[in-house]
């Protein structure tokens, strides 16, 4: 028996369309590959997450028109997932659809609803209690449905059932580590059980999160035997043989990307589902001469290509001669679209107006990010008229500590790096030369001291520790939620952690007014971290 596992793209809301990917992915599969059973990723008919799209009163009836239709057109056995109300109770289902069916023939509801990180799903479903399995072919089949595998019971069931093998639906998003974690689960719960599991994962950018696919199979020893491609639709063949008393699934292994490689893949695939899925015509940004925007361009240009991106340039009296050479040298060797814009006359006549209110006081921060809130107007202004999305190019780093300028440099579409500390985007950066291995990033805005710019002879380490200590504090405080005398007990000088988690602390209403960016790391800034505004925590427990 052959089984497709269908890593697909789908958008969320458009159930229509979705139905439509499924009948095309299932014709190919049956025609140019044989299938006899396709397999789809959880809630491949609305997408993940729909969020409150599930509480529209019409949505009920358009899933059940997409599944008849569905029905209808296949030629083939399908399995996907869509959420299903069923005697007043909402539920994350999968279901199975034979050939000419109008309703599935067979119903799962996913039993572990997970309410932590990113996930929701209690607010919006009910759990299911009973397993589910079908016959095709001679084998038994079960379903479950993403994290569901993670835990002991539900496999369990099917194992009492008389299941050979687990059909496993997910939307499970990227981060950092996280193929390894799954590869875990299902190879534990193999293990446990005897059974076969084929692990189906969804593939692309939503907002914040990011699926990778890399979906793959484990035999009844635990041992993966498949492995699908991360980052990609694709249909994944998985053939079920028996020999010498065992029954296996057998297929290609595809490497699996490393660290920078798939963090690298991770926001190329968000950035451009973004600007895709919402309509923009391409994506601009300010390009400094700095390895932030620098990163953010070479992201743009290998999600969209250079004729659909445009770096914009906008000097001040602090601007070096090194950025602005290091800038147009990265433009060209990219080719995009390339403009100067000074903000020079914008600056002085923004403090012409303010003269009188100004008057008698000193000179501080606000004259900084009044040169970044120029820059934002400017950026702004050729989104409107172009119709492409601002990408901001600040990194985890920066938003942790508030080191970004509202309505200037944070004033943007969606934020490429915002889960980026900037000891990664060095690492990306290298990575990202080494690749096309010339510099598609001047090497000297990666060696060159970072700085804003903002201020003579200003560099970021006048006013942060540097950024190993600051990046390994932050990740301590931020992602696993130690205290502050936790993060000293490891080492760190008292005076640099207490000044980086009051910066943290006291910059969350930033943060709340940032644009969208891709969760790369077990703890990102948005809905991963939502701590509030005004609040009395003592910063040191």
């Amino acid at each position: 028996m052959r089984i497709i596992m269908a890593q697909q793209n789908a958008l969320v809301g458009d159930i229509e369309g979705n139905a439509q990917r499924v009948i095309a992915a299932a014709d190919e599969a049956r025609r140019l590959l044989g299938a006899d059973l396709v397999v789809f990723p959880e809630l491949m008919l609305t997408g993940y997450p729909p969020e409150d799209l599930l509480l529209r009163p019409s949505l009920n009836s358009r899933v059940d028109a997409a599944l008849a239709e569905i029905g209808e057109a296949v030629s083939v056995p399908v399995v996907l997932g869509y959420p299903a109300v069923r005697n007043g109770l909402r539920r994350n289902a999968a279901g199975v659809l034979f050939p000419g069916d109008a309703v599935p023939s067979h119903e799962y509801f996913k039993q572990c609803l997970p309410n932590y990180r990113v996930f929701d799903e209690k607010r919006y479903f009910q759990r299911g209690d009973s397993p589910c399995t079908f016959e095709l072919g001679g084998w038994t089949f079960g379903l479950t449905i993403c994290e569901d595998i993670w835990h002991g019971e539900p496999a369990s069931q099917l194992q009492q059932a008389g299941a050979d093998v687990v059909l496993n639906l997910n939307a499970s998003p990227f981060r950092v580590n996280k193929v390894e974690e799954r590869l875990e689960q299902v190879q534990a719960r193999s293990r446990e059980t005897g059974m076969s599991i084929l692990y189906c994962n969804l593939v692309g950018g939503q907002d914040e999160l990011v699926f990778d696919g890399a979906s793959f199979a484990c035999n009844s020893r635990g041992e993966r035997c498949v492995q699908g491609g991360s980052f990609n639709e694709a249909l994944i063949p998985v053939d079920l043989q028996c020999e010498d008393g065992s029954c296996d699934p057998v297929g290609e292994l595809l490497p699996l990307p490393g660290v920078e490689q798939g963090i690298y893949q991770a926001l190329v695939l968000a950035t451009r589902d973004y600007v895709n899925k919402n309509g923009f015509k391409g994506a601009l940004l300010g390009l400094s001469g700095g390895i932030d925007s620098a990163l953010t361009l070479a992201v743009a240009v290998d999600a969209l290509g250079p004729d659909r991106v445009e770096a914009v340039m906008m000097p001040f009296r602090y601007t070096s001669a090194m950025s602005l050479e290091d800038a147009e040298k990265q433009a060209r060797t990219l080719r995009v679209k390339y403009r100067v814009m000074p903000i020079e006359p914008a600056f002085n006549g923004f403090m012409g107006i303010l003269d009188e209110a100004f008057a008698g006081l000193e000179k501080d921060t606000t004259e900084e990010n009044l040169q970044a809130r120029c820059r934002g107007v400017i950026l702004m202004a050729l989104s409107n008229k172009s119709g492409s999305v601002v990408l901001t190019t600040g990194n985890k780093s920066e938003m942790a500590v508030g080191y970004a300028t509202l309505y200037g440099d944070m004033a943007g579409g969606f934020s490429v790096l915002k889960d980026v500390f900037k000891t990664m985007v060095f690492r990306l950066a290298w990575w990202r030369n080494q690749q096309a291995g010339s510099e598609i990033i001047p090497e000297r805005v990666i060696t060159r001291p970072p700085s804003a710019e903002l201020a003579p002879d200003q560099v970021d380490t006048d006013s942060l520790p540097d950024y190993d200590e600051l990046d390994a504090i932050l990740q301590r405080y931020v992602e696993q939620d130690m205290s502050a005398e936790a993060v000293i007990r490891d080492g760190f000088d008292r005076d640099n952690v207490y000044r980086v988690v009051k910066l943290t602390d006291r910059n969350e209403y930033k943060r709340r007014q940032a644009a969208v960016g891709p969760r790369v790391s077990r703890r990102a800034f948005g809905k991963d971290r939502r701590y509030p505004i005004t609040n009395g925590w003592r910063p040191g427990d």
